[in-house]
C-alpha cells in the first residue's frame, strides 16, 4: 500500500505470553552445543514477541492430534484444498467489497467512528494506525460487528512471525526460518484469538512482498487454509510492469485474490504513465488464477502525489471497474501524521478526525454509485477492456476494434471494459463505459448491431435497474471521471 502499512508497531498480541527472560533459563531451547553466542531461530521468535517453541510446540501437536493427524506431517500447498473465492469473506456473496486502510488510530477507535465509517459506504476495514496489540485488535473487532463492518488483521505479531518476519522450511538451516509446525501454532494462536468474533474476515498475510517471498507465502496461505478454511488470507502486492511477478505470485501461491496498489495522479497534473499498463497484467493474472482483482485508490497527497478531486476518485474507480476490478480499497483513509515524513496531506479524515471533502464524495460515490454497479459486475467475467478514440495509446492499453456486438464508439475518449456472463450459454454482454478523462466531460456514442442485439438497457444506480431503450446507437454522456453500465441482451 505505502509506508504507513510497512513501518506499524510492532507490538506483540496482549493474548501471547510474555517471552521468557534469559535470567533463570538455560538458554535457548534447540541451541546446539557450542553455539551459546549464536540466538537461535527459537530465540529470535520470543524476541519478537511469541511465545516460546516449547509451548508452541505443544500447541501445535494438540492442535493435529484433534485434527486425527501427526504432528510430524508437514504442510505443503498441494495438501489443501484451495477454497473458491465465492466461499470466503468480502470476496463470497452478492455485495461488491469497498475497503480502507490506516483506520482511526486506537484512540480514536469508537462505536461512533466505526459507524462514521459505515456511513460513507464501506464494508471492511484494513487494521493498521498503530493497532499493534491483541487487546486493541479484539476491541476493533467488537466495533466492527456492532457497525456491520468487517476487519481484516494487520500486523498481528503471530502472522507476521509466520510469513514475514520468518521463512517456513521443513528443514531450516538457518537463523530467519520457523517449520511448518511451529507457523501452524503460531497461526492458531491468532486464529483462537479472534476468530470468536464473527466481523473477522482473514488476515493480511504481507504487505508488498518481492517475490523471492513467494514459497512461503504459499505454505502460510496453506495452513491458514488448513486451519481456518473460512477465512480469508489476504496479501497486496507491489506496483510493477512486471507481468512475471504476479503470473508467479498466481502460480505459486495460489492466492484467493490479487490485489495491487499504484497511485496514478502525480504532482503538477501529471498521470502516472505506466498505470494502465500496471492494471493490464494485474487482470491478466487475475484471469490466468481465475480470482477477483482488488486495487487501492488515491486519495491524499503524499511525495510527488497531488491531492485527488472527487472527479479523480470517480475517475480511479470506474477505471479500475472497467479494467475489471472486483473490489476497491481506499489509501488511506484516516490522514498519516505528519511525522511520518512523507508529506502525507487530508485524507478522508484529517489527523485531528475532520471530515474533508473527500469523505463526503467517497460517500456519494460509494452508497449512491459503486455499490449498485459493483453488485452488478461482481458476478460477471471481464472479457476485454479497450480504450476509444484516444489518438496516442497509453503504455499498456488496447485500442477499440469492432465486435461481432459493437461496430464502433464514437466521440470522446473512452475506457471500455466488456463483460459476460460465467453462464456459457448466455451470450449477453455487459459494458462498462468510463470516461477517460477526470477533468472533461465526455460524450460517446456506442452502436450495436440490430441483427444481434435484441435488447439495451442502461443500468440506474439510483434506482438499481436497468432501464431498457430502443435497439440502437447508445448515446452516452459522462461528467469528468464518471461512467455508465449498458447491457446487451443478444437474440
Amino acid at each position: 500500500m505505502k509506508t504507513p502499512h510497512q513501518s506499524l508497531n510492532q507490538a506483540a498480541s496482549a493474548d501471547a505470553p510474555a517471552p521468557a527472560s534469559a535470567a533463570g533459563t538455560a538458554g535457548p531451547a534447540g541451541a546446539a552445543p557450542g553455539d551459546s553466542g549464536r540466538p537461535s531461530r527459537r530465540s529470535l521468535l520470543v524476541g519478537a514477541g511469541a511465545t516460546a517453541l516449547s509451548g508452541a510446540t505443544a500447541l501445535s501437536a494438540a492442535t493435529t492430534a484433534s485434527a486425527g493427524a501427526t504432528s510430524a506431517v508437514s504442510v505443503a500447498p498441494a495438501d489443501v484444498v484451495v477454497p473458491s473465492p465465492d466461499q470466503l469473506p468480502l470476496t463470497g456473496g452478492p455485495e461488491f467489497p469497498v475497503g480502507l486502510f490506516w483506520p482511526p488510530h486506537p484512540y480514536a477507535s469508537t462505536k461512533e467512528r466505526f459507524a462514521e465509517i459505515k456511513g460513507a459506504g464501506f464494508d471492511f476495514v484494513i487494521s493498521g494506525n498503530y493497532a499493534g496489540d491483541g487487546n486493541i485488535f479484539k476491541y476493533q473487532l467488537g466495533l466492527a460487528r456492532d457497525t456491520g463492518l468487517q476487519l481484516l488483521i494487520s500486523d498481528d505479531i503471530q502472522i507476521r512471525n509466520m510469513s514475514r518476519w520468518f521463512s517456513i522450511s521443513d528443514t531450516p538451516t538457518d537463523f530467519l526460518s520457523i517449520t511448518p509446525a511451529e507457523a501452524r501454532a503460531l497461526y492458531t494462536r491468532a486464529r483462537d484469538a479472534y476468530g470468536p468474533y464473527s466481523s473477522l474476515a482473514g488476515f493480511n498475510f504481507y504487505d508488498e512482498p518481492g517475490a523471492g517471498w513467494f514459497t512461503t507465502l504459499a505454505k502460510a496461505l496453506a495452513i491458514s487454509r488448513e486451519l481456518a478454511p473460512q477465512l480469508l488470507p489476504y496479501v497486496n502486492l507491489l506496483p510493477s510492469d512486471d507481468p512475471a511477478y504476479y503470473r508467479n505470485f498466481i502460480d505459486t501461491v495460489k492466492p484467493s485474490l490479487i490485489s495491487f496498489d499504484r497511485y496514478p495522479l502525480l504532482s503538477a497534473g501529471r498521470e502516472d504513465a505506466n498505470y494502465f499498463h500496471n492494471w493490464a497484467i494485474v487482470r491478466d493474472a487475475a484471469l490466468r488464477g481465475d480470482v477477483p482483482a482488488w486495487v487501492f485508490i488515491q486519495t491524499l497527497a503524499y511525495n510527488n502525489h497531488r491531492e485527488p478531486t472527487a472527479a479523480e476518485l470517480r475517475w480511479q474507480i470506474n477505471v479500475s471497474l472497467a479494467y475489471g476490478a472486483k473490489g476497491i480499497q481506499y489509501f488511506t483513509y484516516w490522514t498519516p501524521e505528519p511525522a511520518r515524513g512523507e508529506g502525507f496531506g487530508p485524507a478522508l479524515i484529517t489527523v485531528e478526525g475532520r471530515r474533508t471533502s473527500r469523505y463526503y464524495a467517497a460517500q456519494q460515490i460509494n452508497n449512491g454509485w459503486l455499490h449498485p454497479v459493483g453488485r452488478e459486475l461482481k458476478p460477471l467475467v471481464s472479457e476485454s477492456v479497450v480504450h476509444a478514440n484516444e489518438t496516442l495509446l497509453p503504455n499498456g492499453a488496447v485500442g477499440f476494434t469492432p465486435t461481432d456486438l459493437v461496430p464502433g464508439i464514437s466521440g470522446s475518449p473512452v475506457v471500455v471494459g466488456t463483460f459476460r456472463s460465467r453462464d456459457a450459454a448466455s451470450g449477453d454482454r455487459w459494458l462498462l463505459v468510463a470516461n477517460r478523462s477526470h477533468s472533461a466531460p465526455a460524450k460517446a456514442v456506442v452502436a450495436v448491431d440490430q441483427q444481434k442485439v435484441g435488447s439495451v438497457g442502461v443500468f440506474q444506480a439510483g434506482r438499481k435497474k436497468y432501464v431498457p431503450q430502443r435497439v440502437g446507437p447508445v448515446r452516452v454522456s459522462l461528467a469528468p471521471g464518471a461512467a455508465t453500465l449498458i447491457k446487451l441482451g443478444v437474440k
